[in-house]
């Protein structure tokens, strides 16, 4: 018989269906899906770290091309997608447990401080 007190939470998941539209989990966050989730965003963040590095020597260099340059804002946009989404999943389930998030002031969601995504 599954546990009464359990808390059961939506969590935004960091990838999309196959039309573009997100994806959510409702469940208490323990199962097999949260865990690939977990992992899933901790690639995303790893890739996106890597990705600034690179980003800060290409553009150290000062000899890129035009294409070198619209590469670079394409691998960075999708990046920063990815840790949009990342924030955005994390904000909601500190707010779902009752912590203390900032402010929503203009609507978008709370707003964390980077620590929270160490």
């Amino acid at each position: 018989m599954p546990n009464a007190t359990a808390r059961v939470f939506v969590r935004l998941l960091p990838w999309t269906s196959p039309d573009g539209k997100p994806c959510f989990l409702a469940g208490d966050g323990t199962g097999y899906v949260s865990r690939i989730a977990d992992q899933m965003e901790e690639e995303q963040l790893s890739s996106a770290d890597d990705l600034i590095d690179e980003a800060r020597q290409l553009l150290a260099a000062r000899a890129w091309t035009p294409g070198e340059l619209h590469l670079l804002a394409v691998e960075l946009t999708a990046a920063l997608a990815d840790v949009r989404r990342v924030a955005k999943s994390r904000g909601g389930r500190l707010t779902a447990l009752g912590q203390d998030a900032p402010d929503d002031a203009d609507g978008e969601g709370p707003r964390l401080p980077a620590e929270a995504f160490g």
